[in-house]
């Protein structure tokens, strides 16, 4: 007899495969963030303009959206490890190719590879903590996966400036072949099998193309208004991602299975997580690409100490994530969702209340509150999102998790960018006062879920 999904694995294997997925999860995160310090270092050993070397970043990040959402259902199909160990094996190869690489081209071509096994790994990441954990301790893994986001996102340019500083940016890529290999081999070993495959359920390559079209547009007008490229060129790209965004949706609708889970944002409880996920990610980049604007710019301090000054929401966050994870087997999701995001939002406006010349313990309680704030919700958050799709929709879930948070921060980002335009030198005090009303925002929808039931769907 099968034994109960909802059952786990048995300890000594749940340790294993939940440092599967810590190691994959973190490189893919990392990765995401680390190669920025070093782009100047890259520009200039490969004969490439400081423009033309964003790429390096930019590749990397729209491969990851424009195929999270087609991996997270092929995880449905075909099952999530296979989709898992098939992303450890093209991050691993790729990483060594993008640290053999001698032109900008090559190099860029190797991170839209790389972005590809990345969202592999992001794409079943949470689908395989639901398999991992039993349903009762499911929220201690969301926690583990909260901490091990947050964490990777803060820490990519500390790790990064440490690497530099003993070895070449090649480095930067090559520390992931042996944590990809020392992972898969992890995975063969621990990670659940899960081979159910729909009986509805068909891959739609239209609907892949279109996916890929739609977010892939989005996220390439909000980077390049965030460079300040021409507004034509800007307005192009945002029309042709609505219409080609209208008969994609049009086309989901229509699917018994869709490739964006449109059937899965009819659960009320499953829309309303998503959004308050997109405006807290949203809400963390307006705060964490201004501050140190004002940091450097206004208050005159250096590189080093900005790095240190925004430590503190990271940390914080690594605090709250696993607490939080514990506490939603007692307290609704919903609940703990607003009192985060409430806190985070007092810090955030705290932050915006800065005095002129604020002292270093001024700005580390105001961060450290934003972080503790963010980690109380994320946790409770993924929990929710996870937990309120069918078990056969895990993997769709994943993905829309993923997509949540990578769309709320491109459009953080992007409003910086247009809030600096528009404000000047009050860019970074408009930023924080926008980042706090939108906690404030999904502080009331998460709430709006205490009237949802808390069973799996």
């Amino acid at each position: 007899m099968d034994k109960n999904p909802s059952e786990g694995l048995p300890l000594p294997q749940r340790y294993g495969a939940i440092i599967t997925i810590v190691i994959g999860l973190s490189m893919a995160v990392l990765d995401g963030a680390i190669a920025n310090v070093a782009l100047p270092t890259i520009a200039t050993d490969l004969n490439a303009s400081p423009a033309a070397s964003i790429w390096v970043v930019n590749a990397y990040q729209i491969a990851i959206v424009i195929s999270l959402l087609s991996l997270s259902f092929l995880g449905d199909m075909f099952g999530y490890r296979r989709i898992y160990k098939a992303g450890l094996v093209v991050f691993t190869i790729t990483s060594l190719v993008c640290a053999l690489s001698h032109s900008l081209e090559m190099l860029t071509l190797a991170r839209v590879a790389q972005g590809l096994g990345g969202a592999a790994l992001m794409s079943v990441n949470t689908a395989l903590i639901r398999l991992i954990y039993p349903q009762r301790h499911l929220g201690r893994g969301m926690g583990v996966n909260s901490f091990v986001v947050a964490v990777s996102s803060a820490a990519g340019p500390t790790i990064a400036a440490a690497i530099l500083s003993v070895a070449s940016w090649q480095w930067l890529f090559l520390i992931n072949v042996p944590l990809g290999i020392i992972s898969l081999i992890l995975a063969m070993r621990f990670l659940p099998a899960n081979n159910a495959r729909s009986q509805a359920s068909r891959f739609d390559l239209p609907s892949a193309v279109m996916n890929a079209l739609t977010f892939g547009l989005l996220i390439t007008a909000l980077s390049s208004f965030a460079q300040g490229q021409s507004l034509r060129l800007v307005l192009a790209e945002v029309v042709v991602m609505l219409i080609v965004g209208f008969f994609f949706v049009r086309r989901q609708l229509r699917l018994p299975v869709p490739l964006l889970p449109v059937d899965l944002l009819r659960i009320p409880l499953f829309s309303l997580s998503i959004c308050t996920s997109i405006c807290s990610f949203c809400a963390q980049m307006l705060a964490m690409v201004s501050l140190p604007f004002f940091l450097q710019t206004v208050i005159g301090r250096s590189e080093v100490e900005t790095g240190l000054l925004l430590t503190p929401w990271p940390l914080a966050t690594m605090v709250m994530a696993p607490l939080a994870g514990y506490l939603i087997e007692k307290v609704h999701a919903g609940f703990l969702g607003a009192l985060g995001l409430l806190v985070m939002a007092c810090g955030l406006f705290a932050l915006a209340m800065l005095p002129a010349a604020p002292a270093d313990w001024d700005i580390v309680w105001r961060m450290a509150l934003c972080g503790a704030g963010f980690g109380l919700f994320q946790s409770p958050n993924n929990h929710t999102i996870i937990l309120s799709a069918p078990r056969n929709r895990s993997g769709g879930a994943s993905g829309m998790l993923g997509t949540a948070r990578l769309l709320g921060q491109s459009s953080g980002a992007a409003l910086v960018a247009l809030l600096f335009n528009l404000a000047g030198e009050h860019g970074t005090h408009v930023s924080l006062l926008l980042a706090g009303t939108l906690a404030v925002v999904a502080a009331v929808v998460s709430g709006l879920r205490v009237t949802q039931p808390r069973t799996e769907a």
